[in-house]
């Protein structure tokens, strides 16, 4: 008998929904895809994610979804928009805890089968520019929530994959962004995919 698919869920925001992409171009869907072509069965991905979300606007979208736990494997990405509104970084990091600790709960394995990636760097984009946005002062606070979203993984056992790099590599390309000249780009997506993907492999790898 064949095992039963994967359950994905992904938790966050534009980031992870793919926003101005194709349906199914997302960086979680393209990672399915991925561990499929590696011989892994894996359903398409539960998202929960809206562009703009903050964590707890994430938050209170778990409270009202219809979850239905356990999964095999859950991913986060969030807090770009608390960055983006000016929001302090400690409340970053209490909020942020917390949707670790929840996902981590709804996850079969616990932290065994949970994953973050880092929040890319807006502020190499085109979109920053045309807002007359300092980079290196977004830079500064994309690190800084990065740097708590990692002490919070490192704390709680959870693998943290950087794609932050990946963003200021791509800069403000035009095969790397979609039309906003913001988001993401299916090829960017890609390139997150791979990332995650060695780190994924182990966390599916059947214990032994």
């Amino acid at each position: 008998m064949n095992p039963a698919p994967v359950r994905y869920l992904a938790l966050g925001d534009s980031y992870t929904i793919g926003e101005g992409t194709g349906a199914g171009e997302g960086w979680p869907d393209q990672l399915a895809r991925r561990l499929c072509a590696l011989g892994l069965a894996v359903a398409p991905p539960r998202v929960i994610a809206t562009t703009g979300w903050t964590t707890d606007e994430l938050a209170a979208a778990m409270d009202a979804a219809a979850l239905q736990p356990p999964y095999d494997l859950v991913s986060l990405l969030i807090g770009v928009n608390n960055q983006y509104r000016g929001r302090a970084p400690a409340d970053y990091r209490d909020e942020f805890a917390r949707l670790l600790a929840r996902a981590c709960s709804l996850a079969a394995r616990g932290a065994a089968a949970t994953f973050v990636l880092s929040i890319p760097d807006w502020g190499v984009t085109r979109f920053a520019r045309a807002q007359g946005r300092d980079p290196a002062a977004i830079a500064a606070g994309i690190d800084a929530y990065n740097a708590i979203a990692r002490d919070a993984c490192a704390d709680a056992g959870v693998p943290f994959v950087d794609v932050t790099a990946i963003s200021r590599e791509a800069g403000d390309g035009d095969a790397m962004l979609v039309a906003d000249g913001l988001h993401p780009s299916t090829a960017q997506y890609a390139l997150w995919a791979e990332a995650a993907l060695p780190t994924v492999r182990c966390l599916l790898a059947p214990p032994g």
